[in-house]
């Protein structure tokens, strides 16, 4: 029985390429409220397993019949766009093409998930880096607190029971807010958390003042407060212009709150010193996210005491630092979503500080020829910490012919390897696979084995 109704005189919603991260958890939402929904994914997977068990019934391929004939609204992830070499947006999709020729209303991922939101109180975690751990912390925190919420996460957390959504009719609504596109401009926030500021998606956005732009844009429709990087020198330019040392709380502006190291400012730029607590994760970086929870939480009029507990109960979330299994010979598997250079060596020079008697071979696949083109000057240096690295191709998604045939992945090696030279192509993920298991078997108990990136190269972790 539905609680609540988002969506109003729907039939029946069908859903394109369900096994994506961010529309499988829309999913979640309205077969929770127990809407008649269809869908369909482009290949099989883990997740699409893990949907099946909650009952979906779920389409492998790509088929405008998989559309029943009673629905009048299709989500899709934008996942099945991509460019030409024009730099238009096409998609081959005939569910899609299907829908347009019914005249059925179709939404992307973040529009439906703004029709869901926007009614709430939410709270928008967006930035470069750290969106998916710092909105499954925060979840963590409000979990069991007198705050009713709800929760849409880019990863999966063992501690929503494995799931990327958490659901309770509430007025709190906590999402990830990804900037592609603009696409966190379909939010109206009652809180927006910016995490950091680091140029990407140059595939999109022209330059760093465009890029910057958006966050602006989002801090303008954001209702009670900005928490904002004290850190990061480009979240420091969305500051108030002729800010100084206090700011009037009631000019029709989100009030600011910057976070440091140790203390957070307040709206009347007060400092407000956190607590000490220990995650169970390692890497500043994560501390950091932690304590743009913390912020929020505290704004919400949680306790400290009560945050720091459930902080540190924060074990891990799917392909963020996750430890899989340890191999046949005692060597540590671990899988990673990270694919910009700055959560790279973030990453791995937290790995390295943790595991300093480890060796590090480092599988990583560059998510997009066009970013890996875009951000090429900053790949350079962010392996340090490799001990062996391994490049198995370059993971297509959005690129244009051009993308491709400028940076091969045998190009991109040798231009590693200029300042890395540990750096191997390995031609494609079957083949790397058996590397592994050879690396495996000559090097008993000694190494961490990493899978990074954000495409397909996670499909390794079950034939190690």
């Amino acid at each position: 029985m539905r609680t609540e109704t988002s969506i109003l005189g729907v039939d029946n919603i069908h859903f394109i390429w369900i096994g994506w991260i961010g529309i499988s958890a829309v999913a979640r939402y309205y077969n929770n409220l127990w809407y008649s929904i269809s869908w369909s994914s482009d290949s099989n997977s883990p997740l699409i397993e893990q949907l099946k068990n909650e009952w979906m019934n779920i389409i492998i391929g790509d088929d405008e019949k998989n559309i029943p004939s009673n629905t009048n609204l299709v989500i899709y992830t934008e996942a099945i766009f991509r460019k030409d070499d024009f730099d238009n947006l096409v998609t081959t999709n005939t569910e899609y093409h299907k829908a347009e020729q019914d005249n059925i209303r179709i939404l992307s991922y973040p529009e439906s998930l703004a029709e869901i939101v926007n009614s709430k109180k939410c709270i928008a975690v967006a930035g470069s880096h750290g969106k998916s751990t710092t909105t499954s912390l925060l979840g963590i925190i409000l979990q069991d607190s007198t705050i009713w919420w709800s929760t849409i996460v880019g990863t999966q957390v063992p501690q929503f029971g494995n799931s990327n959504f958490h659901y309770e009719d509430s007025p709190y609504f906590a999402i990830e807010a990804c900037e592609y596109r603009r696409s966190f401009l379909q939010y109206r926030p009652y809180i927006s958390i910016i995490t950091n500021i680091d140029l990407d998606h140059l595939d999109y956005f022209k330059d760093l003042p465009d890029y910057i732009s958006a966050f602006e844009s989002l801090q303008n429709q954001t209702n009670w407060f900005m928490i904002l990087n004290g850190n990061c020198p480009n979240s420091q330019k969305l500051i108030e212009t002729g800010l100084t040392t206090a700011r009037p709380v009631s000019d029709g502006k989100p009030k600011q709150i910057w976070v440091y190291d140790k203390y957070f400012l307040n709206e009347i730029w007060e400092k407000v010193f956190f607590k000490d607590f220990e995650l169970q994760i390692p890497g500043e970086h994560i501390a950091f996210d932690a304590k743009l929870a913390y912020t929020c939480a505290k704004i919400l009029g949680l306790t400290d005491d009560y945050i720091i507990s459930k902080l540190e109960s924060y074990k891990w979330v799917w392909r963020r630092n996750e430890i899989i299994k340890t191999t046949e010979n005692w060597n540590i598997l671990i899988s990673d979503y990270g694919h910009h250079p700055t959560e790279i060596k973030l990453t791995l020079d937290a790995i390295k500080w943790k595991y300093s008697d480890k060796k590090l071979l480092v599988v990583f696949q560059p998510h997009q020829y066009s970013r890996t083109i875009e951000l090429i000057t900053w790949f350079k240096n962010c392996f340090t910490s490799a001990d062996t690295l391994i490049i198995p191709n370059i993971y297509f998604s959005r690129d244009t012919g051009e993308d491709v045939a400028k940076m091969p992945a045998e190009k991109f090696v040798k231009i590693l390897q200029e300042n890395n030279p540990q750096t191997i192509y390995w031609n494609w993920l079957d083949n790397t696979l058996e590397f592994i298991k050879k690396y495996d078997e000559k090097n008993p108990n000694s190494s961490i084995i990493i899978l990074l990136g954000a495409g397909n190269v996670d499909d390794l972790r079950d034939g190690i």
